[in-house]
């Protein structure tokens, strides 16, 4: 237990010492000559116009996030992607004893030469294990599918969304009702 902690230990102080010294390393040795200009905020090599403190589309926020899930979620096709290509292989009759062992290890994630040829995968149960695999990727998909929906009809994907809500007024149907936009009472007019 002591030699984990003393890992730790020195695990922690390198790491901190690799965040200090560059740190200290450039307030002894930069210079240090100010002027209004080398305070001033920079941005890209561009001006700043106006304050900082603005209120920021969301928008961009939703759908960094939403692709942030997505690409996660996606990242599970790999390993399943890796058991159902073995479990494929498995089903081929012809297939040598040795790597029928082989593969069967694999996909049981037992050690090399724990298995005996008898022990094996069988290209039957590997048939079914291959179907189940098609089963529990199209249940997956299809979750990843109803949530893609559920986002694209709520609205969180349109990026102008404002300006076509603001087209639908200014035409005058809102919700597939046609109101005008004004209404004028030709006797009152006269």
């Amino acid at each position: 237990m002591t030699e984990i902690v003393g890992h730790f230990l020195v695990f922690t102080l390198v790491a901190i010492g690799f965040l200090l010294t560059p740190l200290l390393l450039g307030k002894l040795l930069r210079p240090r000559i100010h002027s209004p200009e080398k305070d001033a905020t920079y941005e890209c090599g561009e001006p700043t116009i106006g304050s900082s403190y603005i209120q920021f589309d969301l928008r961009f926020y939703v759908v960094a996030l939403l692709f942030i899930i997505f690409d996660v979620e996606v990242v599970f096709f790999f390993p399943w992607a890796t058991v159902f290509g073995n479990s494929v292989h498995l089903t081929d009759t012809s297939l040598l004893a040795t790597d029928r062992v082989r593969l069967s290890e694999q996909i049981l994630s037992l050690a090399s030469g724990s298995l005996t040829p008898e022990s094996a995968i069988s290209a039957k149960t590997a048939l079914t294990l291959g179907w189940l695999g098609v089963v529990d990727v199209l249940v997956f998909f299809s979750v990843l599918l109803v949530g893609f929906a559920y986002v694209w009809k709520r609205g969180d994907l349109d990026w102008v969304r404002a300006s076509s809500q603001r087209s639908k007024f200014a035409s005058g149907s809102v919700g597939g009702s046609e109101k005008p936009l004004r209404q004028s009472n030709p006797q009152a007019a006269g």
